[in-house]
This record gives C-alpha cells, structure tokens and sequence, in this order.
C-alpha cells in the first residue's frame, strides 16, 4: 500500500523539513567533520578524527535515511542527491576487507580496537542505523549500493556473534530491529536469528558494565523477566521496538506476554503528559514508577522516536488503537517540541517547565543559546528527526486482508490494492475528517476509522446516510464495511473541546494541578502570554473546559481566565496551622499555545501544569 501526505500540519512539517532542517543538518555534518572522519580512513593527511564519540558515523546513516525518501519525491532539497552520493562512495571506500565499518575504531590513531568495548563502543548501533539508511535506500531509489554495504557488515557480525560465535550483545539496542527489517528486505533467515539473538543475551552476563549499572543498559536480568521499563530511555524503547519486530517475525508468545506489560505499566507509571519517556538527566534515564519531575524532565527527543517506533510495531502485532493513542500524542508534543517553528533548531532534552532563571543549555552543553541549539557535541537527535519527518506518512494507515485500518488522521491519498482513498481534514486542530473514496474493488471492503480515547463523542456519517450516528468504538476502531463506489464519502467528527487533567496521587511533583489539552495537543503557558507571573496562576477546571480556541498565525492558541495567587510567603519551608486551597486574589486572561511551539520565543518561564485553583 501507499500513502502521499497532500497537505494539513503534517505535510508542513515535511515540507520544513525538506526546505530547511535537511539543508541544515547537511551543512552542520560537513562543518562538524563527520565526512572527514572517512576521508581520513585512505588519506590522514585530512586531519585527526573530529569528535568524542564513537558512533558519531550514524548522524550520517540517520539522515541518509531520510534522503531516500526525499531524493525519491518529485520535490528534493537542492544538494541532497548529490550528498548522498558523496557519503555512499565514501562509505565504499572506508569499509574494511572484512566487512567493518566504523570510522572511529578504524581510525589508526585511536588507542582502542574494533569489537575491544562493547559496552560503549556502539558498533552494533552503528551497523543498526547503517541497515535501516541502506533499507530505504533500496526500497525508495531502487539503489543497492548501501544494501551491499550493510550486508557485509552484518555478515560479519552473524559469522563473529552468530549462532557459533561469541555469544555478546551490544551496549546500546538499536540492531535488533535493523537486522530484523534486513531479513525482511532480503529473506536471508540468519539475520532474523540474530536479532533474536541479540534479545534473548540481553540480561545473561554477556556484556562487561562500566560507569553504569546492568539495569541502565537492561542487562541485569532476561527481557522477559524486566519489572518495568528501566534504565537510559532510548535504549529501552530501542530494544523493546526490536524485541516486537522479533515477534512479529516468530510468533513467540514469550515475548508479547512482556511487551504488553512493559508497555502497560510504562503508559500508566512513567510516561509524562507529553509522551515523553526519560525522567533523569544524570543517565538519561527512565525514573522510579511517577517519578515525573516537570522541570527536570529529560524526555530525549530520540526517546520521542523509539517511543514511537515501539508504539507503531505494537499496533501491528496487536491492532490495539490505544498503541497509536500514545503515538499521536507522542507525534504532536514530545516529538515534534524537539524542533524550532523554523526548522533550523533542536530540543535535545524537553522540560514541561522552565522556572524563569533557568540557565542550564539543552543537551547540558556549555554556552550558546538558552533554549533550542544548532547542533550538539552529541548530535543524534537532530538526524532523527530528519529521518521520522520523512518517514511520516508511513505511519498513517496499514492494510490488513480486506481492512484498510486508517490510524493517524491528516491530508493524504491512500492506496491499498484496489481501494483508494483521500483524506481531508484540518486535524489536529480540528476534528472533521472527511474520507472519499477515489476507486473501489467489486467487493465489501472494511474501512476502519481510530476513536482516539479522548473522543468520547464521536459521530460518523456513513455513505448514503444524512446524518450523524454514535460512532461506536470497538477496541478503539469504529468499522465502515460495504461495497464501496468512487465517490461514496465517511465522514467522522471527533470532538475538541479543552480538557483539563490532574494526575496521579502518587506523582508527587504535579499533584494538586492542572494540564491543559485539546485533542492530541497538550497545552502549555509561555510568560510571553499572561501579565502575572507563572509560576504564580491558578487554573479552575471550569477555566479549562470554557476556553475558546483562537487561530494565531497558523495554529490555534487557548484563550482562558486565570487566577493569581497571593504573594507567597518569604519562608521555604512556612508552618501550616490550616490547610485549604488556595484562592485567587486577582484574575486575568492567560493565552495557552501548544507545547510544540513553545520556545520560539524569548527565553522565560514557561508551565504545562499549574497549581488548582478551588472552584466556586
């Protein structure tokens, strides 16, 4: 099947993404000497390897990645063919007689040798990133090269770490699932075996620990016996997103039985509003069950991503809309926050709260901007991103026997087989979505339609029909079947009005607020857009569910009354001989923007939860 984004939000941020953030990133890999670390592997005369990391050559698979997609569409940024070309021959070039690659370790003047530190020498995350680049390459330009490439790199690492070699993992996740899309791509069985591999080792002694303790690289016990999703965040989604592709390929049950209560209690203990995953900076780290600081909130935004790719496979080996619930929220407020409104800038960690002498950079770097940055001494986000914005439509609809489930709802054309489709709609700030059907098979055909939870009126129109109906959800889906004709129209309305949440008892840095959404959007307010101090309102939930949702510019912002708090006291840690609510001593109106745009502006306070006013 196919999907072509034709427009809405969506479609803007891939045009940004092809007119600005790829231009960008492509002229911040030059300037940081990612190219110049292979050049140097047949010429040192280039100069010393650039950089302090050894996996810094996947800044280059990631936004490799994302150029197939682009060079294949009709509208590519000026440059991107050709800078693909130029780090394909060089790859060519840099790989070892033996099918290695790897630009730090090959580099003759670096102290340690290949395969010397798994724990952190991310080989295999290296060969994880080169696969998926080299995947897409051959699926979207019909061009082999990098495929060569990658396939003996990972014979190599099957004939060194296969079924008869040592048994090791990597320190970082990532290759499982790159193997098993290889398998995919060329039938080859051993590929899928490794992957497999690589996720029963995890947690049986075979990686030596540094610096870090085994829960912070899920090694200190088997995957399947985990608690709970623990330890550096992208690790853990990166490895649990590879432990489904394993199952969708086996079928063992095994695995699923832990996914789903990983996944479970992830989603109901250390998920923050946002989606974001990671609550610990010192290790970049999944917390204790509500440990969900809002200020301190790391929420990596490659944590975003493999949240989101660990989202997406678990909808395919379950149909289970409410995995794509968390994806949508995910898409629009942890993933897309990690990019400035211009393309050109990047969240690496993402707070719901900034106290207003915060001075600590993004990235805990050293200088330069307070908010957003360039680029990063530890660049792997801004690629990412590159590669997801490309990789959007992809993660729209899917086509099941004769289901077309569609799961993410924005300006598309969709072909599955015979039956095609295109969607209208202004989602996600509104939600009238309206799908025609272009052409049509003789038979019944199911077109399914997500209810995401927030939606708990949602009305269908159905072909042929007048007016609206309940669109009864089962599972989260609500199933249009008949024999469809070119020009039949479904039309489903979700409901937007604001919401406001609490959150758990047991989550003791927001108890006792607010957080405002609508939609898929969480809500947040920047000093910019109140004349009382932040961190010194309070939010009604009538407040809330009275806003009125304004368009500025090309976004709808929240215009609601808030109250402000009394002048607190000078003492940190006051005596209480009462306890009440506070109560407001003033009012005054407070404009909400959504949380993906915040941090476009001046560098102030800004608050996703604010203390509770006591209504009446």
């Amino acid at each position: 099947m196919s999907v072509e984004l034709t427009g809405g939000l969506l479609r803007t941020w891939q045009q940004r993404n092809r007119d600005a953030t790829i231009p960008h990133v492509i002229a911040e890999l030059r300037k940081a000497g990612n190219l110049e670390n292979l050049r140097r592997l047949a010429d040192p005369s280039v100069g010393p390897y650039r950089g302090r990391y050894p996996f810094l050559d996947t800044d280059l698979y990631k936004t490799l990645e994302g150029l197939a997609y682009e060079v294949a569409r009709d509208d590519a940024p000026a440059g991107a063919r050709e800078f693909f070309d130029e780090v394909v021959v060089l790859l060519e070039q840099a790989q070892a007689g033996d099918g290695y690659l790897n630009s730090y370790f090959q580099d003759p003047d670096q102290p340690k040798q290949p395969w010397s530190d798994l724990g952190w020498g991310h080989e295999l995350y290296n060969l994880g990133h080169l696969i998926q680049a080299a995947v897409a390459a051959n699926r979207q330009l019909d061009d082999d090269r990098l495929l060569t490439v990658a396939r003996r790199f990972a014979d190599l690492v099957v004939h060194r770490y296969g079924e008869r070699g040592e048994e090791a993992i990597d320190g970082h996740p990532e290759v499982e699932m790159a193997l098993v899309e290889l398998y995919r791509e060329t039938g080859d069985q051993d590929y899928l075996t490794q992957a497999r591999l690589f996720v029963d080792r995890r947690g049986q002694g075979k990686l030596k620990h540094t610096i870090f303790p085994g829960e912070y690289f899920q090694d200190h016990v088997p995957f399947r016996e985990l608690p709970s999703v623990i330890g550096h965040a992208v690790r853990m989604a990166y490895l649990a997103a590879g432990a489904t592709d394993v199952y969708l390929e086996t079928g063992d049950t095994t695995l699923l039985t832990a996914l789903e209560r990983l996944w479970d209690d992830m989603v109901a203990t250390k998920l923050y509003l946002t989606g974001g995953l990671g609550s610990r900076h010192s290790d970049e780290a999944i917390g204790d069950r509500y440990e969900l600081p809002s200020e301190r909130a790391y929420a990596e935004t490659c944590a975003a991503i493999a949240t989101m790719q660990w989202a997406w496979r678990m909808f395919a080996a379950t149909g289970k809309a409410s995995y794509l619930d968390v994806y949508e929220t995910v898409l629009y407020n942890a993933y897309a926050v990690g990019l400035s409104a211009d393309g050109t800038a990047f969240f690496y960690d993402n707070p719901l709260q900034r106290r207003p002498d915060h001075a600590q950079r993004s990235g805990a770097e050293d200088g330069g901007e307070l908010l957003r940055r360039a680029w990063f001494g530890c660049p792997c986000c801004p690629p990412n991103i590159v590669r997801w914005m490309s990789e959007l439509q992809d993660h729209v609809a899917v086509a099941r026997d004769d289901i077309l489930y569609v799961g993410v709802y924005a300006d598309a054309r969709i072909t599955a087989g015979d039956l095609a489709i295109s969607v209208s709609t202004n989602y996600p700030w509104d939600g009238e979505i309206t799908l025609t059907v272009e052409n049509a098979p003789a038979e019944e055909r199911t077109i399914a339609l997500r209810i995401p939870a927030w939606a708990t009126e949602a009305t269908l129109v159905r072909p042929g029909a007048e007016d609206e109906a309940p669109a009864s959800a089962d599972d989260g889906w609500v199933a249009v079947r008949r024999t469809f004709v070119p020009g039949d129209v479904v039309r489903l309305t979700l409901p937007m009005a604001p919401r406001a949440h609490g959150s758990h008892p047991y989550l003791d840095a927001t108890r006792g607020a607010i957080a405002v959404t609508r939609g898929p959007l969480v809500y947040c307010v920047e000093q910019q857009d109140v004349d009382a101090p932040v961190d010194d309102l309070l939010l009604k939930p009538g407040a809330v569910s009275t806003a009125i949702a304004r368009q500025r510019d090309d976004h709808l912002v929240l215009e609601l009354t808030a109250g402000v708090a009394p002048v607190p006291p000078a003492e940190l840690y006051p005596v209480i001989t009462e306890a009440s609510s506070e109560s407001a001593v003033q009012e005054v109106p407070a404009t909400f923007v959504p949380y993906f745009l915040w941090g476009n502006r001046q560098a102030l306070a800004m608050r996703v939860w604010l203390r509770t006013e006591r209504e009446g």
